[in-house]
């Protein structure tokens, strides 16, 4: 796969996973090389990028005529720790789904997280990369160049992530088929033969009935006692909002509101009085033992 070292695009928006690629080249201390190595990438000094295996080989035109030959890889992941990262994906369709779409699921991390991995490197240093140039820094400017333009190749494919830890997109996903059918041959091909258990029907709701409980509540369970204060519910709610239509009452209004408010509270004690003696009261036929 070889990439024609086009310019970089600088107002295309990128994906979350190429930003995250591209932020670990902004923690590297030495920003005068780090724009040097972007401007040669911008200015088409990339001359190819081919992805090998599990590394990245690429060319560079730098200031000799001979263009500069360089590498880039990470630490792959062992046959072991794969199988796992299969395993993981496979009880989760919905990165499967996004994967084969050609997108990163956001959580990607979490499953390899959940076996100990990581397919992102944590820092700069966890990227290996060989150049031919006599800089003796690295990354050098030529390095920092492929990796702006790996991040571009990232965003069209991110199966190139997985193949620099050591699994091609193919591999994947004939693992992930072949997990797939697994799970299909486990299940039952035919149906149980034992009949289905009847469900007990509830008897039918009769609404007549719905506030009726005619079983004797456990005594422990009721508790009658006076209220806490000699507030009653019209005391709390207040004088009555009857006025006249000028807003303000008038002595006759006042004077009859008082009356009702008395009334009220007459009929709201004797209301109270008398829940409390039937809720006291004991039902005909019962007969204490003394």
């Amino acid at each position: 796969m070889v990439y024609s070292g086009e310019r970089l695009n600088g107002n295309q928006e990128q994906e979350w996973w190429v930003e995250q690629w591209l932020d670990l080249l902004q923690k590297y201390r030495f920003k005068k090389r780090l724009e040097r190595g972007r401007n040669y990438a911008r200015q088409g000094n990339v001359l190819t990028i081919r992805f090998e295996d599990k590394k990245v080989l690429a060319t560079v035109q730098g200031s000799e005529d001979k263009p500069y030959e360089l590498s880039i890889w990470l630490d792959a992941f062992s046959n072991e720790d794969w199988q796992y990262v299969v395993n993981t994906l496979s009880e989760q369709a919905l990165h499967s789904a996004k994967l084969l779409a050609g997108e990163m699921p956001t959580n990607i991390e979490d499953v390899f997280a959940a076996n100990g991995l990581r397919l992102f490197p944590f820092s700069l240093q966890e990227v290996r990369s060989r150049c031919s140039c006599p800089d003796k820094a690295n990354p050098c400017k030529h390095i920092i160049a492929v990796y702006h333009l790996l991040g571009d190749r990232f965003g069209e494919d991110p199966f190139l992530l997985f193949q620099l830890r050591g699994r091609s997109k193919e591999e994947i996903i004939a693992a992930l088929r072949e997990k797939r059918a697994d799970v299909s041959d486990s299940l039952p091909s035919q149906p149980s033969e034992e009949p289905p258990q009847a469900v007990a029907s509830s008897p039918p709701l009769r609404i007549e009935q719905f506030w009726t409980y005619d079983e004797a509540l456990d005594p422990s369970l009721v508790v009658i006692t006076p209220p806490p204060t000699q507030e009653t519910v019209l005391d709390v709610l207040g004088p009555i909002p009857v006025l006249s239509q000028t807003g303000n009452a008038s002595l006759a209004q006042t004077a009859a509101l008082e009356q009702l408010r008395g009334y009220f509270q007459e009929v709201y004690q004797t209301v109270s009085q008398t829940a409390v003696t039937q809720a006291m009261a004991t039902p005909e036929g019962d007969s204490g033992s003394g």
